[in-house]
């Protein structure tokens, strides 16, 4: 009887332990882009992004149809036009998240407020803090949330192919003739990148010299001035639509600029090259185009 005894507790230690075992193997760990480990405890099947990138980003990885909810201007692919909005990414609906009952939020550290973020998080949501500044980053970003989500063969996949196209593109352009480069991220105020800016990573990879990389400040506000003293070759220019070339405009009234006595003014549609997803390779690879029309034009 005593066996008997000891033989059933034993039996149902090993019990415990195994259940034990298998909770601890289904929870899913990754570190963040704030150095912060985030733990939940099986593959997030409710996800709110919180960025248009993050949107992106999440469906690149394969989880798109676990996404219940996004910010405003998450319209790329189009599946994600249909999502519920929670708000903008500067100022988003708390209670519209909480009633949509999340099991993980994926947000901007240096885009969202802070302090809705902090609030969420005091109120036990699970938050991915995202933040990429180079390619490399947008393929661990898809490994992560491909973890995070359960869709890791998907987003292996993808990152894959993004590392090997910009591997491409490196090698391409690797002993391409420099070409000095103005990057207009917004028109009022005049606004650029320095070289910590994964868009000036792009202009880097196509051969080209951000003439404000120096600066030092990721965005900063520069004026006209500044931009006919550093007198660049081509000057870069998104805008405020996939399709709107105005704001290349402004600067034909000024013949003196290089990049205007050469016809060197270019566009590329924001979205590709100004969010850090997947479609930087698309974008990265018209402005190495566009880099090759300006050395022709010397």
């Amino acid at each position: 009887m005593v066996f008997e005894g000891i033989k059933n507790n034993l039996r149902g230690l090993l019990i415990a332990s195994l259940c034990f075992s298998a909770t601890v193997q289904s929870e899913i760990c990754v570190t963040d882009d704030s150095n912060a480990k985030l733990c939940i405890p099986s593959a997030a099947q409710r996800i709110i992004a919180l960025s248009p990138g993050i949107t992106e980003l999440v469906y690149a990885a394969g989880a798109g149809d676990k996404l219940v909810a996004a910010v405003s201007f998450s319209d790329y692919p189009e599946a994600a036009q249909a999502l519920p909005r929670v708000g903008s990414y500067n100022r988003f609906d708390q209670e519209a998240i909480l009633a949509l009952k999340p099991d993980l939020l994926i947000g901007w550290l240096s885009g969202n407020p802070r302090e809705q973020l902090s609030q969420l998080q005091s109120l036990g949501m699970p938050i991915y803090f995202s933040e990429l500044r180079n390619f490399e980053d947008v393929a661990t970003s898809l490994e992560r949330f491909g973890a995070l989500a359960g869709t890791t063969t998907t987003a292996t996949v993808a990152a894959s192919e993004f590392r090997l196209g910009v591997k491409a593109l490196r090698r391409r352009y690797e002993n391409a003739d420099p070409v000095s480069v103005f990057q207009q991220i917004w028109i009022n105020p005049l606004m650029t990148v320095n070289n910590d800016h994964i868009i000036s990573e792009a202009t880097q990879i196509c051969g080209g010299v951000n003439v404000f990389g120096q600066l030092p400040n990721l965005t900063a506000r520069i004026d006209n001035e500044a931009v006919l003293a550093a007198n660049p070759e081509a000057i870069i220019a998104g805008g405020m639509g996939e399709e709107n070339h105005d704001w290349l405009k402004d600067w034909r009234r000024f013949s003196g600029l290089t990049a205007v006595r050469r016809d060197n003014l270019f566009f590329i549609p924001p979205s590709t090259i100004q969010r850090p997803t997947p479609r930087l390779l698309q974008g990265t690879t018209l402005l190495c185009e566009h880099l090759e029309t300006a050395r022709g034009r010397r």
